[in-house]
């Protein structure tokens, strides 16, 4: 029986000005390495994850992109964590 090697979990977080969040948020899609974005207010409360798997797609993506572009005319200054797989 053939055994299941779970991938390790990289994870990286930067902060950004609220004007510039959908722009990165863009660009990390654009990526492809990334499973999972997690954007969270100055407080440290997180406002969205983004779950991101192999075949998303913009119609699926662009609500998400709707709502990040909504928070990030509310917030002056907020983080991104970024999880990628570890090849």
């Amino acid at each position: 029986m053939a055994e299941k090697k779970g991938k390790k979990k990289i994870e990286e977080t930067f902060k950004v000005k609220g004007d510039h969040l959908l722009e990165n948020v863009k660009k990390l899609i654009k990526e492809g390495n990334v499973r999972r974005i997690i954007i969270k207010g100055k407080d440290g409360k997180t406002l969205v994850e983004i779950p991101l798997t192999v075949g998303v797609i913009g119609a699926v993506i662009a609500p998400v992109l709707a709502a990040v572009g909504a928070i990030a005319a509310l917030v002056t200054e907020c983080s991104i964590t970024v999880e990628r797989d570890q090849d």
